[in-house]
């Protein structure tokens, strides 16, 4: 690096092969717990799967991101939901197979997918 601008630009293009955009405004955000309990539970290759999902289907008002400690280690790897309006749908002990499902019938079909969620959990 030999520049401020150099590194701007760098981290630019990782945030777009991230698939992670920052300026959509209203945008559903979805938020992957990566802790270290989320991580060991197998939370990076969920992270994949909506990251690889959402652009496939190109549903470009969908911000995905990490998170730190969501606080419920027990239920990793956990997703968060958060809808333009403010709800949320929170998701336990996701798979990679599960983001699939939360992808299309959720994000895309507005219809959160119950069995995966933290209610579910507990019940």
């Amino acid at each position: 690096m030999k520049s401020l601008a150099e590194l701007q630009a760098l981290r630019e293009k990782a945030r777009a092969n991230m698939g992670i955009r920052s300026d959509v405004e209203n945008a559903t955000r979805v938020v992957v717990g990566m802790a270290t309990c989320g991580i060991a539970a197998g939370a990076r290759p969920v992270l994949g799967t909506f990251v690889e999902e959402i652009a496939k289907e190109t549903l470009e008002n969908v911000i995905v991101s990490q998170a730190g400690c969501i606080g419920i280690c027990q239920y990793e790897p956990v997703v968060e939901i958060f809808a333009p309006n403010g709800e949320k749908t929170t998701y336990v002990k996701m798979t990679p197979e599960r983001a699939l499902k939360v992808v299309h019938q959720h994000l895309k079909n507005g219809e959160p997918v119950v069995e995966f969620t933290i209610g579910q959990a507990n019940a």
